[in-house]
């Protein structure tokens, strides 16, 4: 009896995070999703103003509940001299209603996520996000999961950005400990390189795992709650809350 005490006693702890998160504000359980905002968070640079190449990695908490736990991160990408930002995203409710998940549109590289103000996860731009931009291309257009789609554990929109920064290392992006889905490896394998494009993750289908890596640091994932220890700064990882430290 005291292994599955234990267990308990380290859920509960976890669940501590997301619990953090609706007390300090950063979710909001009760917003009407039809009235939630859309607008621009004044992230991206303008097009107009802006010449050279732009690629970002965006996340922003989950609408409702799921927001304690979990944010939505999609990529936005400018080649040079092109009037307007294409951004490439897993959407759950596009599946759900027999279409595809996987969403390519040109709606607004840094709006709201229904209420929720994104933040910039990694940028590139000038010749370094132009060469990344193809391979971006590539790698979205080969996600094996385009038309499904799963809240938890996975495939699901970090699922998708995971894939694709995973071949576009020069990104260097390190997804907080809150893209939940991030750890649902392709085509069932169950080792690959860390979401950061460096180091190495292992998965057993997105529930349990660990990542070790320069970028992340550690990470355990225990059924969806992720929590470790980032050298850089050095900083916390924790579940429902993200990346705590310099």
């Amino acid at each position: 009896m005291i292994w599955p005490r234990r267990a308990l006693f380290l859920v509960l702890i976890l669940l501590l995070g997301p619990l953090a998160a609706v007390a300090r504000g950063d979710v909001n359980v009760t917003r009407d999703w039809t009235r939630a905002s859309r607008e621009s968070a004044g992230l991206a640079p303008p097009p107009e103003t802006t010449p050279e190449a732009v690629v970002q990695v965006y996340a922003a908490r989950t609408f409702g509940w799921r927001g304690a736990f979990a944010v939505h991160t999609w990529i936005s990408l400018k080649p040079e001299r092109a009037d307007e930002y294409t951004t490439y995203e897993v959407i759950g409710w596009y599946a759900f209603g027999g279409g595809r998940a996987l969403q390519i549109h040109n709606n607004g590289p840094d709006r709201y996520w229904f209420g929720a103000r994104p933040e910039v996860l990694a940028e590139l731009r000038g010749p370094q996000a132009a060469s990344a931009i193809e391979k971006i291309k590539r790698a979205a257009l080969s996600y094996p999961y385009a038309d499904s789609y799963r809240t938890f554990p996975g495939p699901n929109s970090n699922t998708f950005v995971a894939y694709v920064t995973r071949a576009v290392p020069e990104l260097g992006v390190d997804l907080p400990p809150t893209a939940v889905g991030k750890d649902f490896l392709a085509n069932g394998d169950l080792i690959d390189r860390a979401p950061s494009g460096s180091g190495v993750q292992l998965s057993l289908f997105g529930l349990l795992g660990v990542i070790l890596s320069p970028q992340e640091g550690l990470e355990i994932n225990l059924f969806g709650l992720a929590f470790g220890l980032k050298p850089k700064g050095p900083a916390l990882r924790l579940p429902g809350i993200g990346t705590v430290g310099p």
